[in-house]
């Protein structure tokens, strides 16, 4: 605004108008601020569809699309409404005790802990000269037939139902492992692109998590947990769809030996063993793991509670979708944030001040099922709100760097075997971290009905997040920006030569390095 003033000041002295008429001036100066500071602000919320062709100018437009369906339909709104809608129907319809709920969820990490498994099909095996295409539709239609058959067949077992829910989750998996081998792709070859990348995977997850718990309650109360399942049959088409449409080069050699499949595989795993072992990758790798597995999660016990209309608010389904559904809002506000002011913030400095925020926003939950929102006179509805916003948009500024972070420590020619281990590695700590929640409400005695100790589950929970704050050394002071890795860290060690097929652990010259997108 002082622009706008000198520029005032400047014409007054030459035209020599009257005080009055730079009263005036100044006014409609102070309006164009305003106007501009408004402008701004929007601009902001504007940028997220910016992303798209600011990317699609650099990188191949179907590659962006790619992140669109896979990040948008197969992680944020299949996984909003899988979270909602299973919660449901584990509770109403199997009648699982809630420790039990979160054992089960654990088993939903499986696929995920197997991402190792699916990069290396990707990198390693190619099918008909493909190594990315034939996976985006193995995933759509395991998906897609899983849904079906958990939301057709009535009276399933536990068991039946637990294997169709873990099969949607290995669609999700090898569909989220395919884009990110080529996000990390493209982030090596175009390094100042990976945070834009990454926080349009943040936006478009978040934003189809708005949608996908919008609606959830919607349909449950309409089609009952099991009838709304069918909704996950959808995003699977589209999966399967990309799997034709996005490009890629093919390979010259279309039926490579098995001989030749085998000494690669070999070279890949070998590769991801001499690149775990250097400090600059396991150190920040353990951290990531730890973070997550110390940090037990409550959310099963926490989702009975707030159903529940004896002991708890009683939230109604639709209730519980729209809480969600703000959260989502919040998570794309702190993509926005860490997007505009937190991208280039050392990995250190930024993860220190986030895990000690998600640990001081843990002590929301606490004030919650003690109900001391009550004694301050907040309404249970306008507090959980506000709670579910805060925590979202903590978890995401911490989550976004770790992604980044670990899209720097990947090896160019195995990155997607690697990307895939590293997120192997956060799975387990999610894994880790429901069962370990799930034995800590047992241990307590936390059950469908029986909420007394709920509140020191979450208390022992937040006191280790605030621990996690002594593993922080661990992490690298880089900023996202350098290099955490040499060029060169596999070529002492590799055996392949120029001339063999499928694997190509380092290029010669980066200009030989061909993008698959």
């Amino acid at each position: 605004m002082a622009s706008f003033e000198k520029e005032g000041l400047v014409e007054e002295s030459r035209s020599s108008i009257s005080q009055e008429s730079a009263c005036i001036s100044n006014l409609g100066n102070l309006d164009s601020a305003e106007a501009s500071k408004s402008s701004n602000i929007f601009s902001v919320f504007l940028e997220p569809i910016q992303w798209i062709p600011m990317l699609s100018s650099q990188l191949n437009p179907t590659f962006i699309i790619g992140i669109v369906i896979v990040y948008g339909l197969n992680l944020g709104f299949s996984g909003s409404f899988f979270k909602v809608v299973t919660d449901y129907y584990w509770k109403d319809v199997q009648k699982v005790q809630p420790s039990v709920v979160q054992l089960y969820i654990g088993l939903y990490y499986i696929p995920w802990i197997m991402k190792p498994v699916w990069g290396l099909l990707t990198d390693v095996f190619p099918i008909r000269g493909y190594r990315r295409r034939p996976y985006f539709v193995l995933a759509g239609v395991l998906g897609g037939v899983s849904a079906l058959m958990v939301a057709l067949i009535c009276n399933l077992s536990a068991a039946l139902a637990l294997s169709c829910f873990i099969g949607i989750a290995a669609g999700m998996a090898i569909a989220d492992v395919t884009i990110d081998a080529c996000i990390a792709t493209n982030s090596i070859e175009v390094r100042s692109l990976a945070p834009d990348m990454q926080s349009l995977c943040g936006f478009c997850s978040s934003a189809g998590a708005l949608i996908g718990y919008s609606t959830s309650g919607f349909f449950v109360h309409h089609l009952g947990a099991q009838g709304a399942l069918i909704l996950m049959a959808i995003p699977p088409v589209f999966i399967t769809v990309l799997g034709f449409v996005i490009y890629e080069m093919r390979s010259p050699r279309l039926h490579p030996e098995k001989q030749k499949k085998m000494e690669t595989l070999g070279v890949a795993v070998k590769g991801m063993y001499q690149t775990i072992k250097f400090p600059q990758v396991w150190k920040p790798s353990l951290y990531m793991y730890l973070s997550l597995a110390l940090s037990i999660s409550t959310h099963e016990g926490q989702f009975y509670w707030y159903t529940d209309p004896k002991a708890g608010p009683g939230f109604s389904q639709e209730s519980v979708g729209a809480i969600y559904a703000i959260g989502a809002m919040a998570s794309m506000v702190g993509v926005l944030i860490y997007h505009k002011t937190l991208k280039d913030i050392p990995f250190r400095n930024l993860l220190f001040f986030a895990q000690l925020l998600y640990g001081a926003s843990g002590m929301l939950d606490l004030i919650f099922i003690l109900r001391w929102n009550l004694v301050l006179g907040i309404p249970d509805y306008f507090f959980v709100i506000t709670e579910e916003c805060i925590s979202r948009i903590i978890s995401r500024i911490r989550w976004i760097p770790m992604i980044v972070l670990s899209t720097r420590l990947c090896p160019l020619g195995i990155e997607g075997t690697f990307f895939a281990l590293l997120m192997c590695i956060d799975s387990l700590g999610s894994l880790t971290s429901k069962w370990g929640g799930g034995m800590v409400l047992h241990v307590f005695h936390v059950t469908r009905t029986d909420f007394t100790n709920l509140w020191l589950v979450i208390l022992i929970r937040n006191i280790l997040r605030i621990a996690t704050l002594g593993l922080i050394f661990l992490v690298p002071k880089a900023d996202p920006s350098d290099a955490l890795i040499p060029q060169d860290i596999l070529i002492t060690h590799s055996t392949v030569t120029s001339d063999d097929e499928g694997l190509e652990l380092v290029p010669k010259n980066e200009k030989e390095v061909q993008s698959f997108f």
